[in-house]
Order: structure tokens, then sequence, then C-alpha cells
């Protein structure tokens, strides 16, 4: 991957925090914590990760690697981390979103063949524009398949 990525940032995408879906999220990671419980009209607080599903809300022109050639067999996820501003968002709060290409680099692998890094940060800003939270993921991209 081209160090000159970086910085590279997509078109900005809106999510909808929607209650249903903190319910579901909480249920697919088998939390009990009642925060997440509500009823019509609630507005309880987000899962902590939950912002995981922000994929859900984003087509190709959101991501800043939109055309960069990438051999999608050799794609590994790194590692994903969450940082918030305040309080997580809740049920009903409407984020925009917006994705850019943080860093870019190589190192080599332990069975040969170099790894390429891409850190990507999504800033997530609430309808009053305020930063709520921050995403930050590493996808690898391996040079060889794993034997």
């Amino acid at each position: 991957m081209d160090p000159s990525l970086e910085g590279r940032t997509a078109a900005p995408f809106t999510m909808v925090v929607e209650l249903g879906k903190i319910s579901e999220f909480a249920r697919a990671t088998k939390s009990t914590n009642p925060d997440y419980a509500g009823g019509p009209g609630d507005h309880p607080v987000s899962p902590g990760t939950f912002l995981a599903s922000a994929g859900f809300w984003q087509g190709p022109e959101h991501s800043p690697l939109a055309g960069v050639e990438l051999n999608w067999h050799r794609i590994l996820h790194g590692e994903q981390e969450f940082t918030f501003h305040g309080p997580p968002p809740r049920a009903g709060d409407v984020l925009t979103g917006v994705s850019r290409i943080d860093r870019v680099y190589e190192k080599a692998g332990k069975r040969g063949g170099a790894m390429n890094f891409a850190e990507t940060v999504t800033e997530f800003r609430n309808a009053a524009g305020e930063l709520v939270a921050e995403s930050r993921g590493t996808m690898i991209e391996t040079s060889q398949a794993a034997s």
C-alpha cells in the first residue's frame, strides 16, 4: 500500500443509533447489562463496541480505501479500538461519521513476505457537530497466502 494514501478522507455517512439495533447488538454479544435495555420511547446507551456496526451504514464511497487495489483474499482485521469523548451514543442519536487513512506502513512477516498495514480512523459527530467518539481500525494485507 502506498504511504501517500495517508490523510485520504472518504465521504461522510449518517448513522442512526436505533433502539432495536442496540438491543440486538447487546444480545449478539451476550450482554445482560440493563443499561442497554429499553422499550419504545427509551434512550438506552449503546454498548462500547456498538460503533463497529457503522459498516452497515457505509457504502463504498464512505471508505478511504475505495479505489485502492487490494487482494481481499489476503486481508486480515488486525485491531479495533474505540475512544469516547463523553458518554457513548444513545438510542435516537444521529451521528455523522467520516473515515480517513491515518497511517500506512509495511512490516516483514514471520513466515516471509511483507505485510502492509493501513490504520483508519472514523470520527463520529453528533447533530451539534461535537466529536462523540473515534474508531481506529488496523487492516493488514499479507503478501502471500498462509500455509
